[in-house]
């Protein structure tokens, strides 16, 4: 069984001929196929209007925020959008009051009815958060959360505005399998455990990031687990936990990707897979007085994001705290106790 479409480093390319000829065809035959522009979103929510002309959309929680003691941007995951804040939603009633908490969710650019940013990079989401902070007047500081691909975004504020930051929390980030500080043979083998059309999705968006539109929305071959709702990329934990009368209900669903899927899915992947200008082991740290501190949460049974590259990152960045939820999937934070002891971890360890 060959690894398609994964270069780390300087390992050659194995490829089944009988399966790249379909995609050199596609993509031959599409390279002049451009994504469909987005659509003009409907707009329910309050937005800001940030120094580029573009607008975020956003949702607050907890106490108001000019009785916070302690103020929170938080990043939503891929296909997801601000309703999608369980950190606030799925918590014990009062949670926030006791820990004088406020939280903002905002839609990051192209979901939901957050304008799209085609020329989005790790580096400009961090200004965008940093201008959202600004104009929502939080303060010098404020602490940083983000879930899955949004916890992939929160590396881009510790290297681009770590002078903004309280605190930061990653849960279950995202990982580049082509991030440098990760061994070659290591990202071979956590690239090699995703679902072939996965490891097929990664690939075209690193390598062909022109043809990820067309991938992600053609019908020739499967696409992204995730898109897909393929319940492989799910760990028993997850599927319990998606199916309990405890996680709300979704009806906002339909707004996630009304702009379309070019600048919301397709460009997480894209930027998320693609060539950072900075690697996350390469990262000073943040709080070198020990004036705050970055958690990274991960489900020790996450089928989505590998395990052991989470465990790689807690092993060989110093000043991250890693925590592993023993039996847990992807979906931990479907889980009102582990909310809770997130929130608590960050805001209350601050203080002592």
């Amino acid at each position: 069984m060959v690894v398609p479409f994964f270069i780390p480093k300087t390992m050659a390319l194995k490829t089944n001929a009988l399966l790249l000829v379909p995609l050199i065809g596609g993509a031959l035959a599409y390279r002049a196929v451009r994504a469909a522009p987005p659509k003009p979103p409907v707009i329910t929510s309050a937005r800001i209007r940030l120094r580029d002309g573009r607008h975020l959309a956003y949702k607050e929680f907890g106490v108001p925020k000019e009785l916070a003691k302690n103020k929170i941007v938080f990043m939503h995951g891929f296909a997801s959008s601000r309703h999608d804040t369980a950190i606030a939603d799925i918590l014990r009633p009062g949670v926030l009051e006791e820990l004088g908490a406020y939280i903002v969710s905002f839609d990051r650019p192209g979901y939901g009815e957050s304008d799209p940013d085609p020329n989005r990079t790790p580096k400009s989401l961090a200004f965008d958060v940093e201008e959202l902070a600004d104009k929502l007047q939080l303060g010098p500081k404020f602490y940083a959360i983000g879930y899955s691909m949004g916890g992939q975004a929160v590396w881009g504020l510790l290297k681009y505005i770590p002078h903004r930051l309280a605190g930061a929390t990653l849960m279950t980030p995202v990982t580049n399998y082509w991030w440098s500080g990760f061994p070659s043979k290591l990202s071979k083998m956590a690239y090699s455990k995703q679902p072939r059309q996965d490891q097929w999705a990664v690939g075209v968006a690193h390598h062909l990031p022109w043809l990820t539109y067309w991938w992600m929305t053609q019908k020739w071959f499967p696409g992204s687990s995730v898109l897909s709702q393929n319940p492989a990329i799910l760990s028993q934990q997850d599927l319990s936990l998606l199916f309990s009368p405890n996680v709300p209900p979704r009806p906002y669903q339909s707004q996630v990707l009304q702009q379309g899927e070019s600048e919301s899915v397709c460009r997480d992947m894209i930027v998320g897979f693609g060539n950072w200008d900075f690697d996350p082991f390469e990262i000073e740290n943040p709080f070198p007085n020990n004036e705050g501190q970055v958690h990274l949460w991960q489900g020790e049974e996450d089928k989505l994001v590998p395990t052991m590259l989470q465990r790689y990152i807690g092993q060989n960045i110093p000043w991250i705290k890693y925590h592993e939820l023993p039996g847990s999937g992807h979906m931990f934070p479907l889980m009102a106790e582990v909310n809770e002891a997130i929130l608590r971890t960050q805001l209350e360890r601050e203080k002592e």
